[in-house]
């Protein structure tokens, strides 16, 4: 009896061990989800590769330098399959008006919240709330 006790107390801990480090990855406490901001920029490159899509583009600031943003998204089947994403959605020189969450830092980083194409078409991630869109 002590054994299969030892033995389940030990899976139990190697369980929540790895299950623990598995939901550290999904926070989103490092973006300002309450105070999004909306650029206008260049798409510089669209990585469609798990574990989230990154988007790349470049935005002119106030006095006219630009500055390199990074914006992450939901992974590639999750797009996919909730938003009709493809890997060829966006390319190297799309103009886009991109709405994110800031990085909480201060830096160029960000969660996206949505895109407008210069053809006018919006891209949302499906799991977005509407109030998040």
């Amino acid at each position: 009896m002590k054994t299969w006790m030892r033995t389940l107390l030990i899976l139990l801990g190697c369980c929540g061990t790895f299950c623990s480090a598995s939901f550290a990855h999904h926070g989103g406490a490092i973006y300002d989800t309450k105070n999004p901001v909306t650029l206008k920029g260049t798409v510089t490159d669209f990585e469609w590769s798990n574990p989230h899509v990154q988007i790349y583009f470049d935005v002119k600031d106030d006095k006219g330098a630009v500055v390199h943003w990074a914006c992450e998204t939901l992974s590639p089947g999750k797009l996919a399959r909730g938003s009709g994403w493809t890997k060829d959605s966006l390319k190297a020189g799309d103009q886009i008006t991109i709405t994110l969450s800031p990085a909480k830092a201060g830096t160029a980083v960000g969660g996206l919240r949505k895109i407008v194409l210069s053809d006018g078409r919006v891209l949302v991630p499906q799991e977005l709330a509407p109030e998040d869109q």
